[in-house]
């Protein structure tokens, strides 16, 4: 117990700090690019829905440091009942050490109103390697550690229950782009701790229709190993979607 409070306590002092940091910095608040994007999706799963969902992911470079935002917000009806609400938010703050390496911080957090777990939060820290950086394809590699906490969905046989725990980190972010209108991408995440191990990963292509405006395709598969007794481990999310660029 005292061994994981003190680790839990280093990632957090970690984050806490590079995000104090890069916050003071004079023109914190100017210099963001990214995207918004609408959607409509299929999902299958702990439920079998048609979607809407509106999606943000902001980035901002100044000098080694380097802060990535991204919010999504999907809603689903059947039969005049809802079916799907889930809201997940993130934060990740990079510092660069060389061309290659690099350390972060992050927080995230969801809320699911249909899924195995009906909320959860993860604050870490860990190291980044740059794999691939060129013009057309970018690889990153992250591993870190962490602490986790989610409360199950309950159900008619058993009650909701919260672990907050120790847990390790590891993600996968790589991109390409064939042209100067049409690129993809395929992003994967592991967070793993004794009580379950979250694995998810999405894959998508992105094909420009005018100026800032772009058409998306992916696919995104969830997956938990330890789940409640009549909860499926696995979501899948087929999406469609508008996105606009903001540079």
């Amino acid at each position: 117990m005292i061994k994981t409070k003190l680790l839990a306590g280093v990632s957090i002092a970690l984050f806490s700090i590079a995000f104090t940091t890069n916050a003071i910095a004079n023109d914190y608040v100017v210099g963001w690019s990214g995207e918004a994007s609408l959607s409509g999706s299929k999902t299958t799963g702990n439920t079998n829905s048609t979607d809407i969902g509106v999606a943000i992911a902001l980035e901002k470079q100044t000098g080694l440091w380097t802060s990535k935002f991204n919010t999504t917000y999907d809603f689903g009806t059947a039969n005049g009942a809802n079916n799907k609400k889930r809201w997940l938010i993130g934060y990740q703050l990079d510092r660069q050490l060389n061309e290659q390496l690099y350390v972060y911080g992050n927080a995230n957090y969801f809320s699911d109103d249909f899924g195995p777990f009906k909320q959860g939060s993860f604050i870490g820290a860990g190291l980044g390697f740059k794999a691939i950086n060129t013009e057309a394809a970018k690889w990153e590699l992250e591993a870190g550690t962490g602490y986790r906490s989610q409360k199950s969905r309950g159900t008619n046989l058993i009650f909701p229950m919260r672990q907050n725990e120790l847990a390790a980190r590891s993600a996968s972010n790589f991109s390409y782009k064939f042209n100067d209108a049409v690129s993809m991408f395929n992003n994967s995440e592991l967070v793993w701790s004794d009580s379950d191990t979250y694995i998810w990963n999405d894959i998508g292509i992105t094909a420009q229709v005018s100026g800032n405006l772009s058409a998306r395709f992916n696919f995104r598969v969830d997956h938990h190993t330890s789940v409640p007794a009549g909860v499926n481990n696995t979501d899948t999310i087929t999406r469609a979607a508008l996105v606009y660029s903001l540079r």
